[in-house]
């Protein structure tokens, strides 16, 4: 990496950690309605990231991620993060509106004092922002002149994203946007609904799902006798995260909706039902059909026949994953669909053989 790339990357951790102090001193911004929904509870900054802290403490720009209709497991809660299908990964870093004038000016003025990143790199800064020279891209005292008319924005990478491929493409900032125009276009990761989905995404937490079984996973499956598998439609539902860069009225809400159950027995010795061993969505929102007495033998509609029983104490690891489907709308008519995601449950069941007696 150069000297330049370096003495960059130390100034951007640099102005991470002025702002966290600056934030932490602050007031508490008030509720505004941004996009037509309500900033208030529910809402937190994404990864504390300093955009979001500086919003926090009234300041422009950051995103904020509206978790309030997100399922479990992100607060404590059993569950966890959805596993997308294929390649597609969260946007690794973006720009965003992160400055006024005079936030910036004080920023780059105290990394300066310290030094830390060098006076030849310190030099270009200043010529940048301060001096205003003839060159495209610099600026008369940090663009103090236009304050009110727009924002500085900067490059984001999310905590613990640093060496994930792509993070490095937000690290030519700051630059200025006047409000109401779009980013210059050689800055392709500048933040839109689409990115905005992408990162609400990543903030999806879907719940444990309890899986109905008869026999019950307390107790031994049997060998050629099928075991039944449900969901209930009260246990199953859609779950969203939204996310928004409130200065740009700019917004995104990723909703993930269950649409499928699919059983692996844990062994090549059980026969599946159906035989691709997903079991789709009933039109009343439940998967399968609950076990009733005097059905054992029958063949379930969602379920699984064990073929060879376990020994020694062994058990096979029965895995239900239930599929997601992911679709987004956002600020100026936006949306789509993103990958499906899945998340799974293993549990240990052990299959005896069907005891019978000889008279």
């Amino acid at each position: 990496m150069s000297a330049v790339k370096v003495a960059r990357r130390l100034l951007s951790l640099a102005a991470m950690a002025l702002v966290l102090v600056l934030a932490s001193v602050a007031p508490a911004h008030a509720d505004k309605d941004f996009g037509g929904r309500n900033e208030g509870d529910g809402k937190e900054y994404v990864d504390g990231d300093a955009a979001g802290q500086m919003l926090n403490a009234g300041a422009a720009g950051g995103i904020v991620v509206d978790d309030s209709a997100n399922g479990a497991g992100g607060g404590g809660g059993s569950g966890g993060a959805l596993d997308p299908v294929g390649d597609w990964s969260p946007p690794p870093c973006w720009y965003v509106p992160m400055y006024t004038p005079q936030q910036l000016k004080k920023e780059r003025e105290h990394t300066w004092s310290l030094g830390s990143t060098g006076h030849e790199f310190d030099s270009m800064q200043r010529d940048k922002y301060v001096n205003g020279g003839d060159e495209p891209g610099t600026y008369k005292n940090f663009n103090m002149a236009k304050s009110g008319e727009g924002y500085w924005w900067d490059g984001y990478v999310p905590d613990g994203g640093e060496g994930v491929p792509g993070a490095l493409e937000c690290d030519d900032g700051p630059f200025w946007v006047d409000t109401g125009d779009p980013p210059p276009a050689e800055y392709e990761n500048a933040v839109t609904p689409e990115i905005l989905a992408g990162i609400a995404y990543d903030r999806i937490r879907v719940p444990d799902t309890e899986i109905n079984l008869k026999p019950d996973a307390q107790n031994a499956q049997k060998v050629n006798l099928p075991t039944w598998a449900w969901l209930d439609d009260t246990a199953f539902e859609p779950v969203s995260v939204a996310a928004e860069v409130p200065v740009l009225r700019l917004w995104a809400r990723t909703t993930a909706t269950p649409v499928s159950l699919t059983l692996d027995p844990g062994t090549g010795d059980a026969e599946l039902h159906p035989s691709s061993g997903t079991c789709p969505l009933n039109d009343d929102g439940s998967i399968g059909t609950p076990y009733t007495p005097g059905s054992s033998e029958e063949t379930p509609p969602c379920g699984l026949t064990y073929l060879r029983a376990t020994t020694g104490g062994a058990t096979y690891p029965f895995r239900a994953t239930i599929t997601w489907e992911i679709s987004w709308e956002g600020s100026g008519g936006t949306g789509g669909d993103l990958p499906d995601g899945t998340f799974g449950t293993t549990t240990e069941l052990e299959v005896d053989e069907i005891q019978s007696v000889v008279r």
